[in-house]
């Protein structure tokens, strides 16, 4: 009964609507990546561009625009870098393994925070973070195969990268979750404009670096690119923040599990990614594992976030 009334409650409807929304939006992000006709360190930098834009229009609008120190502006640039890392190992494997199994591999940063707050922070050892670590892993290799060293080169990169992409992804939020902790009652909207456009500024320079053209090819290549910035890199993080606290953690990382989920079924029918059924089963089996991974987080903190 308790649960009924509470998801009668309207606000909590509503937030979970918003929850979801924000889920299927950041789910396209690797399909925006795929079709866009950009080398992924370039769809990379006007994913955060055009979100940048778009965040500091609503910034604007709220009059939230303002000079808030130092330590701020060091935090956001320690957050861009960190981002820009991230969006480059993400983008690059989602070239290399397509957007589904590309998505699925930066999530597995639930286990890298879970485990954080185990060693420095003294968070409890619980046995279902135990028991998803396995999991995670018998996921990933009934979705890839269990026959390593036959994987196209490249493929094996792409597996690398996005596990790589948990990791940066994983200390990005750490240090998100500082800046953001330092604003407490500030604009969410300013905080992350200053992340995209500092992520913008690293990923140019490594741009500039490799001589990279930042030449969009076509209309399709800048819709992709716009819908990027739009619906994955601002509207998608602000319904999803903007949900969380409105809802329980046990029922907020159900929820969040569409991302990845829709990921590897857009994957499926975008781009007919050869699927058996067992590699369906490593879907689950990997989804459930960070399901529990989420679970095996400090009671106090939820551990979700907006994901890729």
């Amino acid at each position: 009964m308790d649960n009924l009334n509470y998801l009668n409650s309207r606000g909590t409807r509503f937030a979970l609507l918003s929850l979801i929304v924000g889920a299927v939006m950041i789910s396209f992000s690797g399909v925006w990546v795929k079709v866009a006709h950009v080398t992924p360190n370039v769809s990379a930098f006007y994913r955060v561009v055009f979100g940048g834009i778009i965040l500091l229009v609503a910034a604007l609008y709220r009059r939230e625009l303002k000079w808030l120190g130092t330590r701020q502006l060091m935090l956001s640039l320690l957050c861009g870098f960190l981002f820009a890392l991230d969006l480059w190992l993400y983008h690059y494997s989602v070239e290399y393994v397509g957007p589904g199994l590309g998505t699925i591999l930066p999530n597995f940063q639930v286990f890298i925070l879970a485990g954080i707050g185990i060693l420095f922070l003294r968070d409890p050892l619980r046995l279902v973070f135990i028991l998803s670590l396995p999991l995670a892993f018998l996921g990933l290799f009934m979705i890839v195969g269990i026959n390593w060293a036959q994987l196209d080169a490249t493929y094996r990169v792409g597996i690398y990268f996005g596990l790589a992409a948990a990791l940066i992804y994983a200390a990005f939020l750490l240090i998100l979750r500082k800046l953001q902790a330092d604003q407490a009652g500030g604009s969410f909207f300013y905080v992350l404009m200053m992340v995209s456009f500092s992520t913008a500024f690293f990923l140019a320079a490594e741009m500039l670096y490799n001589k990279s053209t930042l030449k969009i090819p076509d209309l399709q290549s800048l819709f992709a690119l716009a819908a990027l910035g739009l619906f994955s890199q601002s509207m998608g993080w602000i319904l999803i923040t903007n949900a969380l606290p409105k809802i329980r953690p046990s029922l907020s990382g159900l929820v969040l599990l569409l991302q990845p989920s829709l990921a590897f079924v857009w994957d499926v029918l975008f781009f007919q990614r050869p699927t058996t059924l067992v590699n369906w089963l490593g879907v689950l089996v990997a989804l459930a594992a960070i399901y529990l991974g989420m679970a095996g987080q400090s009671a106090s903190d939820d551990g979700i976030d907006g994901g890729m």
